[in-house]
This record gives C-alpha cells, sequence and structure tokens, in this order.
C-alpha cells in the first residue's frame, strides 16, 4: 500500500484542456498596442561579403515602417550566438539575418522582407567537418574563434576533461579535450576480444510544433524592457537582455509563456537582438519565426563522427575504452563533442580509458542542446559494440551488459564516484520485458529484436518556490520557470502532498521575472529534480504557519491538529474545526490578528540522479529494398518515484519517438555550397504516429536520495537508447552493423549488398 495520498496516482495534465481547445494564449497570440511585426532578411549563401542593402523597394510597401541593418545597431564583439546580431559586412551561413523588416501586420513584414535586396559577394565556404579541417580551408573567424556560449551545462551536458593547447595558427579546429586515466595501450594488448567502429549522426533539429518567437517591449519610464517569449529559462534570457541593453538586470521583466515544445532549442537565441530592436524604435516588437526560418536559421544538434572501440577478456570482463569524436558545431565551438565522448564511457566504469574530442567550426548555422545531446549518438557507439562483443564472445548482452554496469562507488571518467544508481535494476527489468524473452519467436517470423540501454545524469540549479493561502482555501504556488511537459501538474500534486489538501485545491503560478523566485531553466531532466523539494518545503512552511494559527484559535497545541478534507481540525474531535478559507481570511482583514499565510521553499542540489532508460526493439527489414519497419518498441525507464505516471509515460513516449527519428528518418542535409536541402516539414522526415510503431512502457523505481519523495529525472534518458536499440535489432535480422543515422532504405540496402 502506498504512503501517499496523491503521488504516484495517475493525473491528467490541468491545463491539458486548454491545450487541446486551443484556449491557451502563446506569444504568437500577444497584441500589444502600437506593435511592429518583424520579418528577418536572410543570407542566402554560407559565406559572402556584403556589398550593399537597398530597401527602398520594402520601404515603399504600404504597412512597412522601417528596415534595420547592422548600421543602425551598435557595433559590438559577436561573443556568442546571442550577441551576432545583424550580419555586418560578411555574413558566415545561409540563414543569417542581414536586416529585419518592421511592419504593422506579419504580412506586409513578410513581403517587405522579399523586396529587401542584398547584394553579396560570394566566398568560399567549408561546410562540412573534413572540408574545415583542410589546410586550405577558408575561416569562419580570420581574426580567431569566437568564444560561444553553449547551454550544454544547462542540460547537465558539462564534461569535464583537459583542453589541449590552442592551435598555433588560425584553423577552424575550436578545440581539443582528452581524459586520460589507466595504460589504455597495454590493455588493448591484452583483450582477448576487440571491438571498433565509427558511428555518424547528422544535425538534427529539435523541430517543436511552435516555432521560437518573442514580443519586446520598451519601457520608456526606467528605460528598461519587458520581453514574452516561448524561451526555457526566462532569468537567463534576462540576464542576456540585460547585458545587451547594458541597463541593471532589474530594470528588465521576462515572462515565460507556454512553450509548445523546445527539446533544448529554447535556451536563448535571438531575444538580444529583438530587445535592442524594440529599444531601438521605441516601440513594442513582435518576431515568430516561420517553419523555414526555425530549420534554417536557429540551433540544432551537432553533426558527430565517434569513432570508438572497446577491448574485452574473454570472460566478458571490459579492460579499455577508446573514443575520438569529431563535432561539426556550425559557426560556433560547443563542448558538446567533449561530452559525446565521455557519455560514451560513462556508465560502465573502466579502468583504462582514453576519452579525445575535436570541436570544428563551420560555414552553418550554430548548434545547441537537443534532449540528452549528443548521448543518442554516444550510446549508438557503447551500446552497438557491446552488443557485437557479446556477439563474438558467446554471451547474453544483457548478462555482458549487466556485468560491466556501474553500481555504487564506481568511478566515472572523471573519477567522480556514482552514488545511488538503477542501472542494474533496469537491466534486469527489461531482461524480464516478454519482448524480450519471446525473441526466438520473433526470429521465426523473420524479425529481429535489439537492446540497448542509455543513462544520464541529469542536469543542476538552484530555484526556490513560493506558496501561498487564498480566502477561497486554495493553497497557490509560485515558481519562476518556463512549464514544457506538464510539469504544473506533478508540481501540484507535490504541494498538496506535503500541505495536506487535494490536488485540485491547488492552483500553480508561473510568474514572470519581477515577481517570482529564481527558479533557473527547464531543460536536462532537472525542473522536478530540483525544483520538487522546493516546492514540498514552501508547501510544508505554509502548513506550519495554517497549524500555528488554528492552535492559537483552538488554543491547542500545533501537533494536535490535522488537516482534513479542506478544513484543520483537532485530532479526535472533527466537530472543533475552521475551513481553510475562513483561517486565510482571519489574515487578510482590517485588524487581523495573524500573519497572512505565505510558505517559502528554497532548494541547491549538488548531488546528481542518474537516471536509465532501457529499449527493446522488433523490427522487420524488406531485404530487396533496405527498409526497416519499426514493428515494436518497449521503454522500461527507473525514473526513481513516479510521482505522476501519466506525465512519466508520456516522457517516456516522447522521447522514444524521438529516438526513432533520429534512427530512421531525420537528418539536416546540406549540400556542398551549405545550402540547406532540408528546409521544410516537405523534406525534414519526422516520424507520424503510425511510424513510431506501439510503444510499451514499463517503470522500474528505484527511489533517489536527493529528489522530490525519491524522483528522478526523467525527459533525457527515453531519447537515448533508441538508435542503438533499433541498430542492434537490424543487426538481429540481417547481420548488418549500421553505423550511420538515419538508417533509411537506400544505406540499409547498400549494407545488404557490402555483406
Amino acid at each position: 500500500m502506498s504512503d501517499f495520498s496523491f503521488v504516484g496516482q495517475p493525473t491528467p495534465m490541468i491545463d491539458g484542456g486548454a491545450k487541446v481547445t486551443g484556449n491557451l494564449k502563446y506569444t504568437g497570440d500577444l497584441k500589444l498596442a502600437g506593435m511592429l511585426h518583424a520579418r528577418f532578411v536572410l543570407s542566402s549563401y554560407a559565406h559572402a561579403n556584403i556589398k550593399g542593402i537597398d530597401a527602398d523597394a520594402a520601404l515603399a510597401l504600404p504597412g512597412v515602417q522601417r528596415v534595420l541593418t547592422a548600421a543602425d545597431l551598435p557595433d559590438m564583439a559577436p561573443s556568442s550566438r546571442a550577441r551576432l546580431m545583424l550580419a555586418r559586412d560578411r555574413v558566415i551561413f545561409v540563414g543569417q539575418p542581414v536586416a529585419i523588416v518592421l511592419a504593422d501586420n506579419p504580412a506586409a513584414a513578410a513581403d517587405g522582407a522579399e523586396l529587401v535586396d542584398v547584394d553579396y559577394e560570394p566566398l568560399d565556404a567549408a561546410t562540412t567537418m573534413d572540408a574545415a579541417m583542410a589546410e586550405d580551408a577558408p575561416l569562419v573567424w580570420p581574426n580567431g574563434i569566437q568564444t560561444g556560449a553553449g547551454d550544454e551545462a544547462a542540460h547537465g551536458a558539462d564534461a569535464g576533461g583537459e583542453a589541449e593547447d590552442e592551435e598555433e595558427e588560425a584553423s577552424n579546429i575550436a578545440g581539443r579535450t582528452k581524459i586520460e586515466r589507466g595504460d589504455v595501450a597495454a590493455a588493448f594488448a591484452a583483450a582477448d576480444v576487440i571491438v571498433e567502429r565509427s558511428f555518424e549522426t547528422p544535425m538534427v533539429h529539435q523541430s517543436s510544433i511552435e516555432t521560437q518567437g518573442w514580443v519586446a517591449q520598451p519601457n520608456p519610464v526606467n528605460g528598461g524592457l519587458t520581453m514574452w517569449g516561448s524561451v526555457q529559462s526566462p532569468f537567463g534570457v534576462r540576464l542576456d537582455v540585460a547585458d545587451t541593453l547594458g541597463i541593471p538586470e532589474s530594470d528588465v521583466t521576462v515572462y515565460g509563456m507556454p512553450v509548445g515544445g523546445a527539446f533544448g532549442a529554447k535556451f536563448g537565441l535571438y531575444e538580444p537582438m529583438v530587445a535592442l530592436i524594440a529599444a531601438t524604435v521605441g516601440r513594442p516588437v513582435s518576431l515568430i519565426l516561420t517553419r523555414g526560418e526555425e530549420l534554417l536559421s536557429t540551433n540544432p544538434a551537432p553533426a558527430l563522427r565517434l569513432s570508438a572501440k572497446l577491448g574485452f577478456k574473454n570472460d566478458g570482463t571490459l579492460l579499455a575504452m577508446q573514443a575520438l569524436t569529431t563535432a561539426d558545431t556550425g559557426i560556433y565551438p560547443s563542448g558538446l563533442g567533449s561530452f559525446a565522448s565521455f557519455q560514451f564511457a560513462n556508465f560502465y566504469p573502466c579502468d583504462n580509458v582514453l576519452l579525445e574530442s575535436i570541436n570544428v567550426v563551420t560555414f552553418k548555422q550554430s548548434v545547441g542542446a537537443y534532449r540528452a545531446p549528443t548521448s543518442p549518438t554516444a550510446f549508438m557507439a557503447a551500446e552497438t559494440l557491446f552488443d557485437e562483443a557479446a556477439s563474438r564472445l558467446g554471451m547474453d548482452p544483457i548478462e555482458l551488459r549487466l556485468m560491466n554496469a556501474a553500481k555504487v562507488g564506481d568511478l566515472m571518467p572523471d573519477e567522480s564516484e556514482f552514488s545511488n544508481i538503477g542501472m542494474v535494476q533496469t537491466l534486469e527489468a527489461v531482461r524480464e520485458h516478454p519482448l524480450w524473452k519471446n525473441r526466438a519467436e520473433s526470429r521465426k517470423a523473420g524479425r529481429g529484436v535489439g537492446v540497448a540501454i542509455g543513462g544520464w545524469m541529469g542536469g543542476l540549479e538552484p530555484g526556490a518556490a513560493a506558496c501561498k493561502l487564498n480566502r477561497d482555501g486554495v493553497l497557490q504556488v509560485q515558481i519562476g520557470t518556463a512549464d514544457l511537459s506538464g510539469t504544473p501538474t506533478s508540481f501540484a500534486m507535490l504541494a498538496a502532498e506535503a500541505y495536506g489538501v487535494d490536488p485540485d485545491q491547488v492552483r500553480f503560478v508561473y510568474s514572470d521575472t519581477d515577481s517570482a523566485p529564481y527558479g533557473g531553466g527547464v531543460g536536462g531532466s532537472k525542473t522536478l529534480y530540483t525544483l520538487g523539494n522546493a516546492v514540498i518545503r514552501a508547501a510544508e512552511d505554509a502548513r506550519r504557519q495554517t497549524l500555528a494559527i488554528a492552535a492559537e484559535e483552538f488554543e491547542v497545541s500545533s501537533e494536535d491538529l490535522e488537516i482534513v478534507d479542506g478544513r484543520v481540525q483537532v485530532r479526535g474531535f472533527p466537530d472543533r474545526s475552521i475551513g481553510l478559507g475562513e483561517l486565510a481570511g482571519k489574515t487578510m482583514t482590517l485588524g487581523g490578528a495573524y500573519e497572512p499565510v505565505y510558505g517559502n521553499g528554497r532548494q541547491a542540489v549538488t548531488d546528481r540522479a542518474p537516471s536509465f532508460s532501457a529499449q527493446v526493439a522488433e523490427v522487420e527489414v524488406d531485404e530487396e529494398t533496405g527498409e526497416v519497419n519499426l514493428v515494436n518498441l518497449a521503454v522500461v525507464q527507473d525514473v526513481g518515484r513516479a510521482i505522476n505516471p501519466l506525465a512519466v509515460e508520456g516522457q517516456m513516449q516522447g522521447g522514444a519517438v524521438q529516438g526513432v527519428g533520429w534512427a530512421l528518418y531525420e537528418e539536416m542535409r546540406y549540400d556542398e555550397n551549405g545550402q540547406l536541402l532540408t528546409g521544410s516539414w516537405m523534406d525534414y522526415a519526422m516520424p507520424d504516429a503510425m511510424q513510431a510503431a506501439p510503444i510499451q512502457t514499463q517503470i522500474v523505481e528505484v527511489p533517489s536520495e536527493s529528489g522530490p519523495f525519491g524522483a528522478r529525472g526523467v525527459g533525457e534518458p527515453p531519447v537515448i537508447p533508441t538508435v542503438a536499440a533499433i541498430a542492434n535489432a537490424v543487426a538481429d535480422a540481417t547481420g548488418v552493423r549500421l553505423t550511420q543515422t538515419p538508417m533509411t532504405a537506400p544505406r540499409v540496402l547498400e549494407a545488404l549488398e557490402q555483406r
């Protein structure tokens, strides 16, 4: 029997009705008096000098008010993508904003953007990693590579390791990293079985239903600014905007609007530019990206090449791990390449490890986080090689993983120590799943079955929450983060559990950066983990205050009181009670004797709670066409404690569907000139409901030590192992190992023909 009243009960999203009926308002729905609508003029070249910009035709169009170029904005160092602003003198990727048209309505802005004439002088461009690393390659940054400012740390994707010396001569190599432990060469020499392959994944776009969008309004009173946006980190946006405008952070107010999907893409991009433009023209400005602009000019996941090698003893003991990741990070450097190598080796402890990375800038848009950044690639490598090693060793694939899986006290590549961890329990659970146990029958039917696991450490960030009791008896909880995945429902359940009321009596409020306590960014599977205890503590604080007031009213000890059905009553004497609303009213009246109930909770978690997803994929492969048909997919995941199982299963299914996209469909394809060939959803393929196959979910609960009621992060893990599970299933069906994604029919057919 559960110890909880509400936690663990499947609960529909409290804002679900508003979302499905279209009544929830997003950034694109905002309309302010005097607001101008903006549309970018984007570069059509990957590399070119700007010889001139003619905006006369656009300005003559009815409704067009202004056309701004770099000459109209302050010249600031382009130290990061958020500080790049409009192109000045030179463009360095197709889709780079060159000018911006401001008009009275969106249609006029779009028409005006078509009429702006930009005179380009095309230059050579290196648009692949190999081309960018060539000796005679044109340089993205001739005067030295800009530092960049990736958001991988916000996702918990910081890998550590030592950076090697800078390149002596100017180049497109943005950095190299290395983590080394033990004697890798000697360990491989002693290995009985060595497996090694090179894996490649392309740039992949987050492709949320809602494109990125912002509205900025100057404040004429203090010279500050208010901004609304589809953002994952309102406080992060406030900092970036204040820094760009050169004003105190307290003079910037950011409202985090409902987010129609993000998956890591909305940590910050054009907010400073929109704010600067609004401040320049002195009017509210709205910029809502089109789908084409979203694909061309935002921040997808990087393209990766991961060369990996494992060495085993005949008994299955893992002796050595080696990986070199080369990352195409677009125009700005990123630490995501080093993190991919780290993730490759992180969850199979080994005494002999060599992990390296090379980060390369190219003439393509900069990259950013995408749900479990780089981990689908890292685990495609690790789990494919584990599968191949099991075959060569004559061992069961899951038993080999169990033998080498991380446990409490084991060391990570950076020599940090694992604490509470449920990798073994997750593998044991997937071993008993019917889809895996019945794989022999699947093979008789001509199908292949593959297994893989993926792990995620989880992000960390301090946060706070506030909780007050209203006169209608409603408990109102306030935090300062955005909502991506239905967390208000889970937070309401936590508050209800801690305070002692039904979740229906809890109202959750996402507020602006002026009125809300600091909440941090939403990403890295850390929202509930890092803020949940703050919400619990705020509710517990409010409960203590509530009981203290009632204790004075009834002249009893607080310990003799309980909250039942929306009333505070003396234990054993239900007739001696007072409604929560009536009690709150006593704190909100002229001449009242009691302080209002206002609880506070804070948390700064420093301990990570790794979470795992193990998956089994069943596929059919048409050997005449190479088409891979995903028949079944099972997702088994350790979530610590499922606060709201309905939401947890939704995350498991959603992440796995994105993993299917990585495995079989999605790819940002560029030609040799840097033109994006998959610049619309007509060309950029994603799985639909039929292609995603039936997804079975199974929740494993290994409670964490620091999470709210034992919860762990759940968002990242389910996207990680899907690619590897499908690749291993294809190998099981055909005997062919696929090492490049997406595993399209032509690629599979080519591999089959080379058997």
